[in-house]
């Protein structure tokens, strides 16, 4: 497959998220089969998914607002609260309109 060809959203996973989805899909989607390999719980591995959707998501939509969506990934990846990304977001589109 050529590179250009790879979904910019893959591109963009960090090498444990990359890891873990292909250990997910290798596992056939069954999430209590990743919770033995990580040995981690059921809800720990539904909740990593979770936050692996959400970059899925933004990833996606960067291509719109790239600030914001690199906001909401910290968020996503708890380096930053949901109430402090959303002040900055709200900031920045202010700014921007602005300008």
């Amino acid at each position: 497959m050529d590179l250009d060809k790879i979904p910019r959203w893959f591109l963009e996973l960090e090498p444990e998220d990359a890891a873990f989805l292909k250990n997910f899909a290798l596992a056939s989607g069954s999430l209590k089969e990743i919770a033995r390999l990580y040995q981690v719980s059921y809800p720990t591995v539904r909740l990593r998914l979770d936050r692996l959707i959400q970059k899925i998501k933004l990833a996606d939509q960067e291509g719109r607002e790239p600030f914001a969506a690199f906001i909401k990934g910290l968020a996503v990846d708890s380096r930053l609260d949901v109430d402090t990304a959303k002040l900055i977001i709200d900031r920045y589109e202010k700014e921007k309109k602005r300008l």
